[in-house]
């Protein structure tokens, strides 16, 4: 499988058809841990696959708008209900969401490998708003990966926390830039380590 397979919609269709529930059902711990206080705005959920994400944020208040390459799993999303919430087909390797529009932009384990959709969503962020871009700390889940003979593209070969902090300029506050354990891990999943970007957007 190439990497281009991986980010393209049919791919995650055909994942998303697969299974009733391709994922827990439950937010992100990290953006638990890191949206929790903060004043509710604007929010762009990436990638937001069944959209437990985008209703926890609409939950405490924010206007969410979800994206995602598969239209399935928006569907999906949708069904599970959740007001102040769009969900919105988008492919970010074709168009970029809207400059600074967003007190929220948040990732999570979003395989993006284009420097121009990385700095499409910077640029979404609002003055004043925050970027919270997370991935998966690689030591040992690759020995993981490669032991099992698991297909698909090395996944450090997409955009990680670190360089996408190397991409802020001085417009940005770098607030969080740290390796953490998870606090919940599915059963079988060898992730057990998330890299955390918070960044705040000054002007």
């Amino acid at each position: 499988m190439s990497e281009e397979n991986y980010v393209n919609a049919e791919f995650w269709d055909g994942k998303y058809r697969e299974q009733d529930s391709l994922w827990s059902g439950k937010p992100n711990g990290t953006l638990v841990a890191e949206a929790t206080g903060l004043p509710p705005g604007q929010a762009l959920d990436v990638g937001c696959g069944e959209g437990a994400d985008a209703r926890w944020l609409a939950e405490k208040g924010w206007q969410v708008t979800a994206i995602d390459v598969s239209q399935v799993a928006l569907e999906r999303a949708a069904a599970h209900g959740g007001e102040n919430i769009a969900w919105v087909r988008t492919d970010l390797a074709v168009s970029a969401p809207p400059a600074a529009s967003f007190d929220l932009v948040s990732a999570h384990y979003f395989p993006i490998r284009s420097e121009s959709a990385v700095r499409g969503l910077l640029a979404a962020v609002a003055p004043g708003g925050t970027l919270l871009f997370v991935g998966h700390d690689f030591d040992g889940a690759m020995e993981h990966h490669a032991h099992n003979g698991e297909q698909g593209p090395d996944p450090r070969e997409f955009y990680q926390p670190s360089e996408v902090a190397a991409l802020l300029g001085d417009d940005w506050k770098i607030v969080v830039d740290e390796t953490r354990e998870r606090a919940h891990v599915p059963e079988g999943n060898p992730h057990h380590r998330d890299t955390v970007l918070r960044a705040q957007r000054l002007r």
